[in-house]
Order: C-alpha cells, then structure tokens, then sequence
C-alpha cells in the first residue's frame, strides 16, 4: 500500500504563490506516475499536472506557465509550485501516484491522498 501525506494549501492573495508537497511512504515496488488533480465546488476531479518516473511532465492546459512539477531526488515527494494564482485556481487539490505495489503485481494501482484546500481571494 501506498501512503500519501499533502501539504502546503491555504488561502492566497491573486497574483500570490504556493507550494504544494506530497510525500509517498508505505511497501510499494515503484512510483510510475505522481501527479495533482484538483476538483473546485460544483465541478468535477481535473488532472492538475503529472511528472513519471521519467521526468516527463503533463500540464492542463491553463496552467502551463504558471505551475510546475517536480519530485525529489528519491520520487517519493512531488512538489507542485503554483504561481500567479488566480480565483479559478481555488479547489481542494489532490494528490495521486500510479504505482505496482510488488514486482509480481500484473497491474499498477492509482492512490489518492485526501486533499489540501486552495483558496485564492482577495
């Protein structure tokens, strides 16, 4: 299983910065993919950004430029750097990993961590 632990939300001026980090822990062969989503009132759960074992990044579209992606050396923290937030940028953004838990798994399995609130007002 896969633990994943979130932080770095809050409330932020438009225009302002935030980091978002997401540690994975627990018994798991590999993390392929990590990545954020987010999911504002009334909307549905969006992809965010992706980053895979690779470094090869996934962005939507409206925030390529102002949000980056990135993990530690390890991959098993991924980082979400947002800037110039704006009042559309408000959601509670979640964390995800596609990982195999054991090498002998014939799948990989996609976890969620419970989600940090951004909230960008003025």
């Amino acid at each position: 299983q896969v633990q994943l632990v979130e932080s770095g939300g809050g409330l932020v001026q438009p225009g302002g910065s935030l980091r978002l980090s997401c540690a994975a822990s627990g018994s798991f062969a590999r993390l392929y993919v990590m990545g954020w989503y987010r999911q504002a009132p009334g909307k549905q759960r969006e992809l965010v950004a992706t980053i895979t074992d690779s470094d090869v990044t996934n962005y939507q579209d409206s925030v390529k430029g102002r949000f980056t992606i990135s993990t530690d050396n390890a991959k098993k923290t991924v980082y979400l750097e947002m800037n110039i937030l704006g009042p559309e940028d408000t959601a509670v953004y979640y964390c995800y990993v596609n990982a195999k838990r054991r090498w002998s798994d014939w799948r990989n399995y996609d976890y969620w961590g419970q989600g940090t609130q951004v909230a960008v007002s003025s």
